[in-house]
């Protein structure tokens, strides 16, 4: 039996005996005797008992270690042409004084603070000192508008914001002080602090705004905060990710277990340990970046460079192997987009050969499925492992990989390889019965779920019961199709519901449904998720008008665009809109939104029974295809 069979086999045998031992790479104030409690499954509490502070574990027990002087955090901006590095000691010291800002404004153990902000340092130095005092973080990307932070301010009820003048983009600067006054104003409470981190180069600061403080000045004469133990059950954040209905789920992850799964994460999928440079190039508004950017590589004592710039752009194609070579990165951890992006723009790698990137040992993917195309051009160009990956926010960390630290394993082109130990993967037909290998199911995970998954969703059980464990009793719907080979690699073919996936970032078809709903000249509208060779996917939309209104198609488009634009964000990249005569429905009126996705796509298909009226369909295959 090979160590990963060994290992596999022993998280679903003797769960107990393989997530303590697990634990002890972890320091704890109050170790526990057991790791899990299932008292009141299906909502599995791991290490009960147990207390430990996560950001201790971060950066306190490493400068007791004597490794206060190792780089913690490269700050590499390619927006402002600046490096900044930290060591564990200056790093603690920043986290401990800004713990200290939050405390003195009364933040406390179980608040809850929103951080909306780009990629600076000061991201990353907010959740540690959130961490720190025991209170709950929630990550807001900045690319959201006012009406989606708002939304989620209402949910988790901050009682403080953190915020900074802006963020940076090629050739623009996006202002983030008005979009956070906004929806403070469109919120239905209010926190009592907004803190602001100013950057020169962008318009605004604290002083505009009555009341609100700035980081520079509060951090000016604050006193250090010491880490506050926690309970190992307690939530260390809430990281909303989209919902069918348009409405935000609050993924709530634990102290406890996210810190043991992370740590063993890193040694055994990705081959990191204390001292090796680690680079994820995703953004902290995303679980990858909470993951991979922030904690996973300070728990284990590595550098971890966080990027502010593109793969390409910023200024060129060989963005990504400038930064490998300047800091000698051993895995970059990236989006498959990313890799798509630089070879569109420089398929030939013409601007590789002018760095060492010798360092680089492995590319690892993940947010979406690598495609057989993007894998090998890669694999190519790097001649070093590309390795495909699958994970979820709500999971937090990866579901199937090829466990490069603990075994290392052949790749297959399309797969993310073997489930990863903790995680009892299976494929389910519509009866919830397992299929033979190479059928196409439903992805599901046997229950309990491992440490570091979420431990629910913020204050809405039933939700997460309906979202999550309602369609299969005893597993966890992944909300995945694909299939598990005879050699037991998973392939994960895409999402079965209507969350799209734009470049690795999970989007609510229904929330740019509603949003374009509302244009007064929309009667009804369809918005699908459409092969994309750059993001894989991207929003597409169908727009029936109402009754006699006349109106220039260019026109609509162009409102709709900078509509969502406004309410939903940059992000969504929505642009392509399609005025057709009617949607196809079901009888009950249920738009078959699957159906339209594989015309759209190209793709065989068949005419459902249900269909309402078949014309419907055929004559929207023949203006797809006109």
């Amino acid at each position: 039996m090979g160590q990963y069979s060994e290992a596999f086999t022993q998280a679903v045998d003797d769960r107990e005996g393989f997530w303590l031992e697990a634990a002890k790479a972890v320091d704890w104030t109050t170790e526990p005797t057991r790791a899990l409690d299932d008292s009141a499954a299906p909502f599995y509490r791991w290490f009960p008992g147990g207390e430990l502070n996560t950001s201790y574990n971060a950066l306190d027990r490493h400068v007791a270690a004597g490794q206060g002087d190792r780089t913690a955090l490269i700050w590499d901006s390619a927006m402002v042409g600046e490096v900044r590095r930290y060591t564990y000691a200056e790093l603690l010291d920043e986290v401990s004084r800004f713990a200290g800002v939050l405390a003195a404004r009364g933040i406390t153990s179980g608040d809850r603070v929103v951080i909306y902000m780009p990629m600076i340092p000061e991201a990353a130095i907010a959740m540690l000192a959130c961490a720190r005092i025991g209170a709950v973080h929630s990550v807001v990307f900045g690319g959201f508008a006012a009406p989606e932070l708002a939304t989620r301010i209402d949910d988790a009820e901050p009682v403080a914001i953190v915020t900074a003048s802006g963020g940076l983009e090629p050739g623009r600067a996006v202002e983030y002080l008005p979009m956070v006054a906004k929806a403070i104003e469109l919120s239905a409470d209010a926190p009592q602090t907004v803190i602001v981190k100013d950057r020169p180069e962008i318009a605004g600061s604290a002083a505009d705004h009555d009341g609100w403080l700035d980081w520079d000045t509060a951090m000016a004469d604050a006193q250090a905060a010491d880490p506050v133990p926690v309970a190992a059950t307690d939530p260390l954040y809430i990281l909303y990710t989209s919902g069918t209905t348009g409405k935000p789920k609050g993924v709530v992850r634990d102290n406890g277990g996210h810190a043991v799964a992370l740590t063993w994460s890193m040694k055994n999928i990705y081959d990191i340990s204390a001292g090796d440079v680690w680079w994820t190039a995703s953004d902290v508004g995303w679980v990858v970046g909470h993951s991979y950017i922030v904690y996973a590589p300070l728990l284990v004592g590595a550098t971890t460079v966080m990027y502010e710039g593109k793969p390409v752009g910023t200024p060129d194609a060989g963005a990504f192997w400038r930064v490998i070579s300047d800091h000698g990165v051993k895995a970059l951890f990236t989006a498959p987009t990313a890799i798509r992006a630089v070879r569109k723009a420089d398929p030939n790698a013409e601007e590789l050969a002018k760095y060492d990137v010798s360092s680089l040992q492995t590319l690892f993917a993940a947010g979406e499925r690598l495609d057989p195309d993007t894998f090998t051009w890669a694999s190519n160009t790097l001649g070093v492992p590309v390795v495909d990956h699958w994970w979820q926010t709500e999971t937090g960390w990866a579901i199937a990989a090829n466990l490069r630290g603990l075994e290392p394993m052949p790749i297959k082109a399309g797969s993310p390889t073997v489930p990863v130990p903790g995680y009892a993967v299976g494929v389910v037909d519509a009866e919830g019965k397992p299929v033979s290998a190479g059928e196409e199911g439903s992805i599901v995970i046997e229950l309990p779920l491992p440490p570091g998954t979420l431990a629910g969703l913020w204050r809405d059980e039933d939700r997460y019961r309906k979202s999550y464990l309602a369609a299969f009793d005893g597993y966890y719907l992944t909300g995945d199709s694909g299939y598990v080979d005879e050699d037991g690699y998973v392939f994960v073919l895409g999402r079965s519901d209507d969350v799209i996936n734009v470049a690795g970032h999970r989007l609510s078809t229904g929330s740019i449904e509603a949003v374009v709903a509302s244009h007064p000249a929309v009667a009804e509208c369809a918005v699908i998720g459409i092969h994309d060779d750059l993001k894989g996917q991207r929003p597409s939309g169908y727009v029936v008008l109402k009754s006699g209104v006349d109106i220039e198609a260019d026109t609509l488009r162009s409102e709709l665009v900078a509509k969502v634009r406004e309410e939903i964000g940059a992000v969504a990249t929505f642009r392509d809109v399609t005025v057709v005569p009617a949607l196809p429905k079901t009888r009950s009126g249920k738009i078959l939104r699957k159906t339209m996705r594989q015309i759209a796509d190209h793709e065989e298909y068949t005419v459902p029974s249900t269909i309402e009226d078949p014309d419907v369909l055929t004559a929207l295959a023949e203006q797809l295809k006109g």
